[in-house]
């Protein structure tokens, strides 16, 4: 399912991650959610997401960045993160 240009998908929407941000869905669409880590904690020897800011964001250019911003909640994994992200983005693409 996954091609050239968007090598990560998850649930049909394009995964891209930048230092600590991680964009999901397809700028070409009305909107975007972006997941910022805030902060991480050691399991073994991996660091573990433990405070994610998710925010559900209009993509036009045209706006500036915090008026962008439709909807904003902050959970406490990347789990329950990519979660709640799945069903806003779905849920706004859907009410076009």
């Amino acid at each position: 399912m996954a091609d050239e240009k968007f090598p990560l998908v998850y649930k049909g929407h394009p995964l891209r991650r930048k230092d600590n941000l991680i964009y999901y869905g397809s700028m070409a669409d009305k909107y975007i959610i972006m997941m910022q880590v805030m902060s991480t904690k050691k399991v073994k020897d991996l660091d573990v997401a433990n405070k994610v800011v998710v925010q559900l964001q209009l993509t036009d250019p045209d706006l500036k960045s915090r008026d962008r911003v439709v909807k904003k909640s902050e959970k406490d994994s990347l789990y329950a993160a990519m979660d709640v992200a799945a069903v806003w983005l779905e849920r706004a693409l859907s009410n076009k």
